[in-house]
Parts: C-alpha cells; structure tokens; sequence
C-alpha cells in the first residue's frame, strides 16, 4: 500500500512540477534553469492580461502599439527561457517510437551524443552569433517601427545570448547526468562527449584574444580587416591542440590511477 502511495505521488509530481522530477540528480546548474524558469512562468498571466486590455481598448477605438510590442518580447522571452528547461526536465515534445523501448543504458548513451554533438554545437554557433546581433541592436539603440511602440528593443535583443548560454548550461549538465549513468564523467570524458562544441568554443576564445589584441595594439587598422590577419589562420588549429592536450593529459592521469590502484 505504502508503494502504490509513493508511485502516485511520484506521477502527480511528474504531471504538475517536471521540475522536481529526478531532482536528486539535480546540479546547481538544474535548480539554476529551474528556479530561473519558473520565475519566467509569471510572464504567462501578465502576457494573458496584455492581450485582453489590448483587446477591449481596440474595440473602444483607442489601439497601444506598446502593448503590441510587449506581447512580443513577454511571449519571445519567456518561451526561450522554456526552451532551457524543457531541456533540463526532458519534457520537450518527442519522436521517440524507437527511443522509448530502448534500455537505460542505451538511451543515456544516445542522449549524450545528441546533446554533446548535435544540440551543444548548434547552441554555441547561435549564442556566438546573437552576441553580435545584440551587439548591433545595442549600438544602432534600435527600438520599435510604431512611433508609439516600445523603443528599447535592444533591451529584448540582448537577452537573447544570455537566454543561449542557458540553454547551453542545461545542455551541459543534462550530457553529464546521462555520462554518470554509463561511466565516470571526468573532465577529458566530457570534452569527448560534446567534443564539436568544446572544439567551437575554444576557437571562439582564441579568435577573440586575437581580435582584440591585434584591435588594441593596431588601432589604425579597419576593424572590418581585423580577422583577415594571418594569426587568425591558427585558431582553430591551437583549439584543436589544447583539446587534444586535455584529452591526452587526463587519459594519462586516470591510467595511472588504475594502475595504482590495481
């Protein structure tokens, strides 16, 4: 009787909170994208409330294009914050007619490479490229086509890496958890398991050290030449180089724990 209870109430939090869902297994970067979502659940009513009021002052003759434009950016920022969690509490929409049936061991082992080798990469070059686009918005002070409309829309526009680098934070930690289920997840293990990304990331960091140092030490040059300089060539060949050096280095010390221990 005492099981029959707990399996209940385990289905009923499942239906109502996915956030507490395995929440055992949970890092801080899980309870991060879960306590940073379900703040971002409150956007829902007062998105509701906006429509409503946009609806009836319409009728009475008196359009807000503000509020127009607040639907948007409630609506646009509160569903890429749900992006991040449904990611975290594995309650995006799946195809899974195969998946399903599979074993635990086999399905952890198919999540971590589509989390470290299809959605980690994709969630990278976005967050790359949004960071310049905010960037734009930022400096252009871009703001609404209506003249009553909001004008900061730079505002909105620049919580859009910010929003990325979240969903790239519950990636990670998603490919970790399934890593603990098949082997121990060090540090060499996990550049393996998201290796595309880690191999993006790293060349991201070694292009921008360069840009600005060559922008800093040369500030006669175009910016817009900046990265046709020769030393941006290596970037990702010295990516490619420290990934292989964590590899090898963490390899080597865990084979030499082993022995030891053996």
């Amino acid at each position: 009787m005492p099981d029959r209870s707990l399996k209940a109430i385990d289905q009923s939090v499942a239906i109502s909170d996915p956030g507490e869902v395995g929440r055992s297994e949970h890092t801080w970067v899980d309870r991060l994208v879960v306590g940073v979502a379900n703040i971002s659940a409150w956007l829902f009513p007062l998105l509701m409330v906006a429509i409503v009021t946009q609806v009836i002052i319409r009728k009475m003759g008196h359009n807000q294009a503000w509020l127009d434009d607040a639907q948007w950016w409630i609506y646009g920022f509160a569903m890429m914050v749900g992006f991040a969690y449904a990611i975290t509490t594995n309650s995006h929409v799946r195809v899974d007619i195969l998946h399903q049936h599979f074993t635990p061991l086999k399905q952890a082992r198919i999540e971590i490479f589509g989390l470290g080798w299809l959605l980690l990469p994709f969630l990278g070059i976005m967050t790359d490229i949004l960071i310049h686009y905010a960037w734009s918005s930022i400096t252009a002070r871009e703001g609404s086509d209506s003249p009553n409309g909001l004008h900061m829309l730079f505002l909105l526009k620049t919580t859009l890496p910010l929003i990325f680098l979240l969903s790239i934070m519950a990636a990670w930690a998603v490919m970790v958890r399934n890593m603990r289920r098949v082997m121990e997840p060090t540090l060499w293990k996990k550049v393996i398991g998201a290796l595309p990304f880690v191999w993006f990331a790293v060349d991201r960091v070694f292009y921008y050290i360069f840009y600005w140092f060559t922008r800093l030490s040369n500030p006669e040059l175009n910016p817009r030449r900046i990265n046709r300089e020769p030393i941006f060539e290596y970037t990702t060949y010295l990516a490619l180089a420290v990934i292989v050096a964590i590899i090898v280095v963490g390899y080597t010390k865990q084979r030499s724990v082993a022995g030891k221990d053996a």
